[in-house]
């Protein structure tokens, strides 16, 4: 039985010779199945190329080893965030993220692990598709009051919040929203472009120090999740993997992290 873990494992090169041998075989037999898997490889293999110089960067000052032992006196979780959050968010070649569950070739995958970024990117998704279609009121408080907005959501969660500046890539702020969110408040901001298109940034408390990108697809909304210092992120738009991910970049750093 070839589940969906070991698909992954091929995809990424982490199979031995005998299992390996034994996917190549079922996707041999399996020709939907190997058309997706290839369609996957290739997506790795441009998230890496993608990403190479950013890894290739030097290791910034705060993580040499002699700053690190003066920092052993600050909370674990707090320490291995900020490790995480420099380093882990651009080494997308160990994994190209998780899949929403599906049947493919006649494989039932083996349940979809519950990371902290999964529950991030289904409420940011949920809010996506409910507040993108409004007409008369797709933010709660606009961009006009855009101060008073920020400072409103900031107060509620607990953190500052700021809107990125993506007008690079055609997106302008129109305002946004407090939703619930896991055990507390959440917040979206809303973008839009020229021709209408809408783009959504989530934020909420939450567990974990999963600082990778994680991107799910489900139906034609795209999102690329993340967890970093106790909250997480999520932008969420109706776009491709490739047209996606420099705008969660641009987010990412947007927030300072």
């Amino acid at each position: 039985m070839i589940g969906e873990d070991e698909l992954q494992a091929f995809i990424d090169d982490r199979l031995d010779g005998e299992r390996r041998a034994a996917v190549e075989a079922h996707l041999a037999a399996n020709p939907a199945l190997a058309q997706r898997v290839a369609a996957e490889r290739r997506q790795r293999d441009e998230l890496r190329a993608a990403l190479q110089a950013k890894f290739d960067e030097p290791v910034p000052a705060r993580l040499r080893i002699a700053n690190l032992a003066a920092a052993q006196r600050a909370p674990r979780a707090r320490l291995w965030t900020n490790i995480a959050a420099a380093v882990a968010i651009f080494a997308v070649g160990a994994t190209t993220g998780w899949f929403a569950p599906q049947v493919v070739g006649g494989i039932t995958p083996s349940p979809v692990a519950t990371a902290p970024t999964v529950g991030v990117a289904q409420g940011a998704t949920a809010a996506y598709r409910t507040f993108v279609v409004e007409v008369a009121h797709p933010v709660e408080v606009g961009v006009q009051q855009e101060q008073h907005l920020l400072q409103w959501l900031s107060k509620r969660l607990g953190r500052k919040l700021v809107a990125p500046d993506l007008s690079g890539f055609g997106y302008r702020l129109m305002g946004g929203r407090l939703l619930p969110g896991g055990s507390g408040a959440a917040a979206q901001l809303m973008y839009d472009d020229a021709s209408g298109r809408r783009l959504t940034i989530y934020v909420r408390a939450a567990d974990g120090t999963e600082t990778a990108f994680r991107f799910q697809k489900e139906g034609d909304a795209a999102t690329f999740a993340w967890i970093d210092q106790g909250f997480g992120f999520a932008v969420t738009a109706t776009a491709t993997r490739e047209e996606l991910l420099p705008i969660a970049e641009a987010v990412y750093r947007g927030f300072g992290s």
